[in-house]
């Protein structure tokens, strides 16, 4: 039994980290980063933060998935700077603490200025546990603001997932 449950989540981990090759611009992700922007910008009520953020990384699809004390994520995203793709990103998450299920979301963060995408950009970024993302429902996100710079939302998608842990996200940046 202990051996299941050691298979189980070396799997696990091995789907969360490991992505399939690409040879160059593939035009497809790019109509699948500006589809994911929209539906933020469209269902979510943040047109403000369109509007007047330097910058935005979105991942459109973040799975992840958690057994017993240690679970995690992966996700890949599409970097905006003043409304230009410019590159690609991926978000990594690992999380500890007693959790059980899978999800997928969608998730966007917003930039305040040039130093804060440009952070971003050299690898000086991560989000730990103290940083809070907010969940996306229609109409909200009017009293939001940034915090150090940055705004986050989540658009969740599908999937059940019961967790209490701690845990943060690294991210990668790679220009076009």
């Amino acid at each position: 039994m202990k051996m299941i449950k050691i298979v189980t989540l070396a799997l696990l981990f091995a789907g969360a980290f490991i992505s399939t090759a690409t040879a160059g611009w593939d035009p497809a992700e790019a109509d699948h980063a500006r589809q994911s922007a929209e539906s933020f910008r469209s269902n979510s009520g943040l047109s403000r933060f369109f509007e007047n953020a330097y910058g935005f990384v979105v991942f459109p699809d973040v799975y992840k998935g958690g057994f017993m004390m240690l679970g995690g994520g992966h996700g890949k995203g599409y970097v905006y700077e003043q409304n230009n793709l410019v590159g690609r990103s991926t978000i990594t998450q690992l999380n500890i603490g007693p959790q059980f299920g899978g999800q997928s979301f969608s998730e966007i963060i917003f930039f305040k200025g040039k130093h804060d995408l440009d952070n971003f950009k050299e690898g000086n970024f991560e989000l730990n546990a103290q940083v809070a993302a907010i969940i996306v429902t229609t109409g909200m996100a009017t009293n939001t603001d940034y915090s150090n710079g940055v705004s986050v939302f989540v658009l969740p998608k599908a999937g059940v997932m019961a967790e209490a842990t701690v845990g943060g996200q690294k991210f990668s940046y790679q220009p076009y």
